[in-house]
């Protein structure tokens, strides 16, 4: 017979016969909870699988049919002999070794007699025996053929043993089986039938908490099910763990894409990235300005980022055909295969992420009430083929402490799409959706995902990149006396003349009664003016003013007068370029450009370039321009009928008084200004068009007065790239006065700045 021992480790339990010190078994029950204790319950589970039984609950009473076959094959008799016990499982379990059968016997027969003396009668007894038996038979069958092999068969038993059971699990015990009881109510039941624990002992466990809740052996199989799973899916686990938006507490909007890397949390293998869908705008008189300035700070810190807008293009045909895929016929063989193409060789931890955030989504997506492997498998294509596409540029000479940053502007509105981010932000990615429009709906949504809501809405066509396309929204109220208490502080630094190579203009949202305030003032002192990265970025006034304010005739053109200043040119006559006029730069246009690129070194070496008597960085910022201009596709044409060339014609052959305009340009002082006022129903040429544009990302001030409010302005523009002022009614018919055609007076007097030193009337 065997006798129970105390076990040292978990590893007992599993110890072959030959290598414990006798004759021992473990008969434990489970009565407190730690981690260390989910493998021993799993690995004994096994065990009794493979050798042994495993009971979940309680183990049933005989049923009638159980009942009947027993009487049928035993008869009726009972004797509380040795041999009568012997004889009855030789019958009833022919298939037992006469040592097993010996030492079952003398087990029962012993519990029997305890029972007898307990004052348990002869009738009683008997139907505990034919119980037995049953259970035996029934429930036990795989146990007793094994019964003190060197590999002990075991016993997992879930839930609260009643009397009976623990007697005949002791029985079990003795003649050697080990014994695990798992009890997620703790030990008082137990003890009511064992008060002293002289068949099982409790298991002491090392920091034990009561067990959780929802513990189960099923729950706990199947995530040792899930793992196993795992393991085959993803391969080796990354040693890199991510941790995302977990760390996100005082940030918010931007600022959270903003934080340094290193800065967000202190634990070795964790990555911190964030995940963040912003809806609306805090303020929309400053996002675009927020959104230009989180690019500038992405660039100072050098992460490297991708921004799409409205939609993250299809893969190509190459693309697809790059993917080596087959025929699945389930999500687990369709990951296994396809994870395949995720090669990232020169970091084997990230390509470890990789394949772990490509299984994650899919086996999410694959819980789908609609899934279905085809639909699986082209997903799949289409998260690796963006997967290979945008590695690339997110994650070159990647290193733990990199977090690049993805920007998707616009709401997400496509399965595939959003499927791909959520993939993103399980890698060593900042995901930022910026959904500024409220009447678009985001269909993004993720248990990691954080979101913010906003209250005020923006319509904006596209992220702004190129400041020269960043439209600002000031102040109206107290307009002046903010630019007084700007002009009167030492805030915005002092500048050397032409300090400065390069700029970009920024068009800036005003109320009329602004512009005149602003007009003939520094440009270091208006509101957006920065500097960064040694590039000027200059807020312009890019404007319509519709109608007369009041029908007042006089006012206006006064109005208009005041504008005027010594770097300003005044165009009244529309076209100011007639189309088709001579152009001898329309001929060399196409040598100038090739492949979609303005060929600059090759320009500025030909001998008729007309700007060579320019300052170097006067002739390379105009240059710079004409491809921005060509890039943006501002004027209708562009990239489908050749416009592109007429704007290389004109850039290079701009009016005579408008070139000395732009060679005594200082960026960081007052910069050159246009007037056109349009009085008849006559429009702006191409060629007009194509110059307006131009001076304005060279950083002129522009504004076109008319009164008639006609649509002559707009025509050759993809879109609307000014601000439109209704001051008043309509008035047609008028003819430019004298005063606006004379030469241009020193009129400091009147001006803003005159009025500030005491000089004005």
């Amino acid at each position: 017979m065997f006798t129970r021992a105390s076990a040292t480790s978990f590893d007992d339990f599993f110890s072959p016969l030959k290598q414990r010190a006798g004759k021992y078994i473990y008969f434990y029950r489970v009565n407190d909870y730690a981690p260390t204790v989910n493998d021993l319950i799993l690995n004994f589970y096994e065990a009794a699988k493979k050798k042994g039984v495993v009971i979940q609950g309680s183990i049933p009473a005989p049923d009638q049919k159980n009942l009947s076959y027993y009487t049928e094959l035993m008869g009726t008799d009972f004797k509380m002999t040795l041999a009568f016990m012997e004889g009855g499982l030789k019958k009833w379990l022919p298939r037992m070794k006469d040592l097993q059968r010996h030492d079952l016997a003398m087990a029962l027969l012993s519990i029997f007699q305890d029972m007898l003396k307990s004052g348990k009668n002869e009738s009683i007894i008997k139907n505990t025996y034919i119980k037995f038996l049953c259970w035996l038979y029934y429930r036990f069958e795989q146990v007793l053929f094994s019964l003190g092999d060197d590999d002990l068969p075991k016993i997992l038993y879930e839930g609260y043993v009643s009397r009976h059971e623990l007697l005949l699990l002791s029985a079990l015990a003795t003649c050697g089986a080990d014994i695990l009881l798992l009890q997620y109510q703790g030990d008082a039941a137990y003890l009511k039938i064992d008060a002293s624990s002289s068949i099982s002992t409790p298991l002491l466990i090392s920091g034990g908490q009561p067990f959780p809740s929802d513990f189960s052996l099923a729950s706990l199989r199947e995530a040792s099910l899930k793992k196993e799973v795992s393991k085959r899916l993803y391969g080796p686990e990354p040693d890199l763990i991510m941790c995302t938006n977990a760390w996100i507490s005082r940030q918010r909007g931007l600022e959270i894409i903003k934080e340094a890397t290193l800065m967000r949390g202190k634990e070795e293998k964790f990555i911190y990235n964030a995940f963040v869908l912003i809806n609306g705008a805090e303020d929309k008189y400053v996002y675009t300005d927020n959104l230009y300035r989180l690019q500038q700070d992405l660039k100072k810190a050098k992460r490297h980022f991708v921004i799409e807008n409205n939609k993250i293009p299809n893969p190509t045909p190459e693309e697809i055909a790059s993917i080596k895929r087959s025929n699945y016929a389930n999500t687990e063989q369709l990951i296994l295969n396809i994870s395949q193409n995720i090669t990232y060789s020169s970091n084997v931890q990230l390509q470890k992420l990789m394949k772990k955030a490509f299984a994650d989504v899919i086996l999410q997506e694959a819980e789908k009430k609609d899934s279905n492997i085809n639909r699986l498998s082209s997903k799949s294509v289409y998260l690796l083929c963006w997967l290979k596409r945008y590695s690339e540029r997110l994650f070159i000479n990647w290193k733990q402490t990199d977090v690049a940053v993805f920007i998707y502007f616009g709401a997400c509105k496509n399965d595939n799409e959003a499927l791909f981010l959520k993939m993103l932000a399980r890698l060593p990615v900042d995901v930022l959706i910026l959904s500024p429009n409220l009447n678009s709906k985001c269909m993004l949504s993720d248990d990691l995902l954080y979101e913010e809501n906003n209250t005020e809405s923006v319509t904006l066509d596209k992220y702004p990149e190129d400041s020269d396309l960043v439209t600002m929204g000031t102040v109206a109220s107290h307009a002046e006396q903010e630019m007084m208490n700007i002009m009167s502080s030492d805030s915005n630094g002092l500048y050397k003349s032409q300090q400065f190579a390069k700029a970009n203009s920024i068009s800036l949202q005003t109320m009329y009664e602004e512009i005149p305030a602003m007009w003939d003032v520094t440009v270091n002192y208006r509101q957006f003016f920065r500097i960064e990265n040694d590039t000027v970025n200059i807020p312009v006034v890019f404007a319509k003013v519709s109608g007369v304010k009041d029908a007042k005739l006089s006012s206006y053109w006064n109005s208009i007068n005041e504008l005027r200043t010594e770097n300003s040119l005044l165009i009244h006559k529309i076209p100011y370029i007639a189309s088709g006029s001579p152009n001898k730069y329309k001929g060399l246009a196409a040598e100038f450009f090739k492949n979609g690129k303005l060929l600059k070194d090759k320009i500025k070496k030909h001998p008729d370039f007309p700007y060579a008597i320019l300052r170097e960085e006067m002739q390379d910022h105009i240059l710079d321009k004409i491809e921005l201009l060509i890039k943006t596709k501002l004027v209708k044409g562009i990239g489908e009928n050749g416009s592109e060339y007429s704007v290389i014609a004109w850039g290079l052959n701009l009016p005579k008084e408008i070139v000395r305009m732009i060679q005594s340009f200082d960026f960081t002082k007052k910069n050159p200004k246009l007037i056109f006022v349009c009085v008849t129903d006559k429009t702006l040429s191409l060629e007009d068009s194509i110059i307006v544009s131009l001076l304005n990302l060279i950083a002129f001030d522009i504004i076109f007065f008319v009164p008639t409010g006609y649509q002559c302005v707009e025509k050759y523009f993809t879109k609307k790239i000014m601000e439109e002022h209704q001051i008043g009614d309509y008035q047609y018919d008028l003819t430019v006065p004298d005063l606006l055609l004379r030469p241009v007076n020193n009129k400091i007097g009147n001006s803003l700045l005159g009025k500030i030193f005491g000089r004005g009337k």
